[in-house]
């Protein structure tokens, strides 16, 4: 603590465009904060801060009222306080805001803490609790927004009106309406909403078995949300919302723009709005799946052999990707007869790519009969398919060990 004061005090009034700081619970918080409020009296401009001190560690206020500050990156083991909440703050200068702690606190709603920062272009939090059941996210000037909220309960109402943005990651529970959606611009999006296994179970009923007040039928709202990103170009979407979408796959929008498509999959959760999707993506080049093991259902349709069916493989011919990869392959019979599935039908297909998991690489290393066997497979489905197909081990084709 001494040392840093004498570099402070040793450089006098000099303005200093960027400082960072890393510290742990036994470093004074009345330190931290001269250093702190030193800085920004010197017109810092960009904070990089990682500091834990302890539950009851607050932030000097002169952080919430800089006028030249201009990026401020907040870390914390312990929770961010914003105690001084929308009325008390005011960044003229910021144009971006990243949170990083296991909660956030703030007395106001986002809506209201928003217009504190008027330039505001990015802006990444993460455990974020809603004030309120009902919430909107506005700003003209945004064009990265990252978000992950923790709640108890699916919000009531969320909308975003943010006309600019370009990159947009979110992780919340399913609302039961998303009223506006506005993100014509938008290149990116990553989106994990979540349920809860009881949801679930709801969501594959037959809609006469769910209860007159049951939050799941409000869920088909979701395709407002799916409306309002339509124009992305890079699609990412994680168990949950591939169930949930399968209540609105007759009104799925068309992604004319989607380039580049992951799925993220969980043996706990099924496919049943993965061949709509390969359907209405019409100029999809790549096709990314985090695992391929889903639940079985009977509404898979023809994205899968999980259960034959006789228009097997429609939504694969149709689909124009040009190249597939497969990771977290566990060396399985089952997740071979994927592999095979897509290269039967993918008519366009021209590459793909297959990357072991760490417990299937084990099994290849250590057993020569597994590694020869896979050797095999994969001069066999050369041979048999036009398509270049690689089987990487840490990154590394396995051709090459």
């Amino acid at each position: 603590m001494d040392f840093v004061d004498r570099v402070l005090s040793l450089q006098g009034n000099s303005p200093i465009r960027k400082f960072s700081l890393k510290c742990e619970t036994g470093v004074s918080p009345a330190h931290v904060n001269r250093w702190l409020c030193e800085v920004l009296q010197r017109g810092v401009l960009e904070l990089d801060l990682t500091v834990d001190l302890g539950y009851g560690y607050y932030m000097p206020q002169d952080l919430f009222v800089s006028e030249t500050l201009v990026n401020l990156k907040l870390k914390s083991a312990f929770g961010i306080h914003w105690w001084t909440g929308a009325e008390g703050t005011s960044l003229p200068m910021l144009k971006t805001l990243c949170v990083y702690s296991p909660r956030f606190f703030c007395d106001d709603k986002l809506e209201e803490f928003l217009p504190s920062f008027p330039v505001l272009e990015d802006l990444q939090m993460s455990n974020i609790q809603w004030i309120d059941s009902d919430e909107t996210v506005s700003s003209s000037t945004l064009t990265t927004l990252h978000i992950t909220c923790i709640r108890s309960e699916n919000p009531k109402s969320i909308s975003f009106d943010t006309p600019n943005l370009l990159s947009f990651v979110y992780s919340d529970y399913v609302a039961e309406d998303y009223p506006l959606v506005n993100m014509k611009n938008l290149s990116f999006a990553r989106i994990a909403l979540r349920v809860d296994d009881y949801q679930i179970k709801r969501v594959r009923a037959q809609n006469n078995d769910l209860l007159e007040h049951d939050v799941v039928l409000h869920f088909g709202n979701v395709v407002k949300l799916m409306n309002g990103i339509q124009n992305v170009q890079e699609l990412h979407l994680c168990p949950d919302i591939l169930e949930v979408l399968s209540l609105c796959c007759d009104s799925m929008p068309v992604f004319h723009n989607v380039k580049k498509l992951l799925i993220y999959s969980d043996k706990g959760r099924g496919w049943q709005a993965v061949p709509v999707l390969l359907r209405n993506c019409p100029h999809l080049e790549i096709l990314i799946f985090e695992g391929i093991v889903h639940h079985v259902t009977d509404k898979c349709g023809d994205a899968c052999d999980c259960i034959y069916r006789k228009e097997k493989g429609r939504s694969l011919r149709s689909c124009p990707v040009k190249v597939v990869e497969i990771k977290d392959f566990g060396v399985t019979m089952k997740e071979k007869h994927m592999i095979e599935h897509f290269l039967d039908y993918f008519s366009c297909l021209k590459e793909m790519k297959i990357y072991v998991e760490e417990d299937g690489i084990t099994q290849i290393m250590n057993n020569p009969e597994v590694s020869k066997l896979v050797l095999d497979e994969m001069e066999e489905y050369n041979d048999l398919y036009s398509c270049n197909f690689k089987l990487y081990l840490d990154k590394k084709s396995i051709r090459n060990l």
